[in-house]
């Protein structure tokens, strides 16, 4: 099998600019290239060897944000990142870190596993994780 990555996340955005720098600031993403597209730009962020490729919305949304961890309806739920501490990630965030679940821990299934979920500025649900391992051998 040929190799295969994760390569970008592409989001819809009402207001690219106030996402853009949400995933700057908190985050640690960075801009590598804007692509003029009529009156907008298609906005790439990296973060390792993962983007964010935000797109201006040219449509409201059709249902309301997302609450807790994500909608339970098709689809994706959340955009996960793993921290080294996440009550620290909370605290170095501080009114930007609107927390819709959590933090929990999950040390029944995973010594020292550590989750919260809060929302972005336009309500996408984001997962921040500590300690989280695979089994030996997987």
């Amino acid at each position: 099998m040929a190799s295969i990555a994760v390569h970008h996340i592409a989001i819809a955005c009402a207001d690219p600019q106030v996402i853009e720098q949400f995933y700057t600031e908190h985050f640690g993403f960075r801009r590598t290239r804007a692509i003029p597209v009529g009156d907008s730009a298609i906005v790439f962020l990296k973060l390792g060897a993962c983007y964010l490729e935000l797109f201006q919305a040219t449509a409201p949304a059709p249902v309301p944000p997302p609450a807790r961890d994500g909608p339970w309806f098709p689809g994706w739920r959340h955009l996960a990142f793993m921290v080294d501490d996440v009550d620290a990630t909370l605290a170095a965030m501080g009114a930007a870190a609107r927390v819709t679940l959590g933090p929990l821990s999950f040390d029944d299934f995973i010594p020292g596993w550590r989750t919260a979920w809060l929302a972005d500025p336009e309500g996408n649900i984001v997962e921040i994780s500590q300690g989280y391992t695979d089994p030996e051998g997987a």
